[in-house]
């Protein structure tokens, strides 16, 4: 009897798990299917949070399926551009296929994919480049993020409080990006991963800084309104010795982006003396091989002396 009783009991249980396993296999399906409707739907009105309409919409949603894809909008989300991936991808392919004509039609028919290529690398560039002045004008918000976060908490507020109150108190980009921290924070996310996010998507020596005090405090507890006053002052010091840094390496830099465009114009130069003369040096392979030796020793000139001006401060 209590064995009959016993595989009674254990066949209940085990129809009992099937049954919740089937549910939330079945929840969790629906879970997926509802999510991908409403990306599809929102990808479809072609909205976005600026209120732009979207262009070229299913060419962003099936670039964002690609690992390419998917870098590309990490990318731009850095550079606080309101781009999405397809919209940049077709001014990038109607660039490089301007530049590709352009190289084309004034020195040669060899320049064309040259010329192309420069597009692309020109694409990279400048998205580091708006990423790189994101990222500076991230770092002079600094010292009054850390002097707005210390008057908060030495009012008696929670941290998570206070990096609300910072994200309404300052301007884009620390405003922008302190709101998608409280975002994350308001979802559940841990003060960690919320500002560990925030430092991959802003890479600085002052903000890695910064969170770890944060997160330090935030997990041990400890005197977080002097670490702040402290770090507040130590980021004022750095913030003008970055300014000075910048100023003094000015030239230098100049000097860098100086190099290949003296390259690129004495071509211009050599083709406008004698009409002609580039498509005929690059008919033959050791003047293909030539001109890709040039353009590969103006690229490592530009690198090295971009590479040798670098200060980390």
């Amino acid at each position: 009897m209590e064995l009959q009783n016993l595989i009674t009991l254990t066949t209940g249980v085990t129809l009992l798990a099937c049954v919740l396993a089937v549910a939330g296999v079945h929840v969790h399906a629906a879970g997926r299917a509802q999510r991908q409707a409403l990306v599809d739907r929102l990808s479809a009105t072609g909205e976005l949070p600026s209120g732009r309409r979207r262009r070229f919409p299913t060419l962003d949603r099936r670039l964002r399926r690609t690992r390419l894809g998917r870098k590309l909008e990490l990318r731009l989300l850095a550079t606080g551009l309101d781009v999405t991936p397809g919209e940049f991808f077709v001014v990038m392919l109607v660039a490089v296929a301007g530049l590709w004509m352009a190289g084309q039609a004034a020195l040669a028919p060899f320049f064309g994919p040259i010329a192309g290529l420069l597009g692309v690398w020109a694409a990279v560039q400048f998205l580091d480049w708006q990423r790189q002045k994101r990222i500076e004008r991230f770092i002079n918000q600094l010292p009054e993020l850390a002097r707005i976060l210390a008057n908060a908490t030495q009012a008696g507020l929670a941290l998570r409080t206070a990096v609300g109150i910072a994200a309404e108190e300052l301007e884009a980009p620390a405003g922008e990006e302190l709101a998608k921290v409280a975002n994350q924070l308001a979802m559940g996310a841990s003060m960690e991963d919320a500002l560990g996010e925030l430092s991959d998507r802003l890479p600085s020596r002052e903000l890695v800084v910064l969170v770890t005090t944060l997160v330090l405090a935030n997990r041990a507890g400890g005197q977080v309104v002097s670490a702040l006053r402290n770090l507040t002052e130590t980021l004022e010091e750095r913030k003008e010795t970055r300014r000075e840094v910048r100023t003094q390496l000015s030239q230098v830099s100049m000097t860098s982006y100086a190099v290949p465009v003296l390259g690129v114009g004495s071509l211009f130069l050599m083709n406008g003396v004698k009409d002609g003369a580039l498509e005929r040096m690059t008919g033959s392979t050791a003047g293909q091989i030539a001109v890709l030796v040039a353009f590969a020793l103006y690229a490592v000139g530009f690198l090295l002396i971009r590479r040798l001006s670098r200060i980390d401060v």
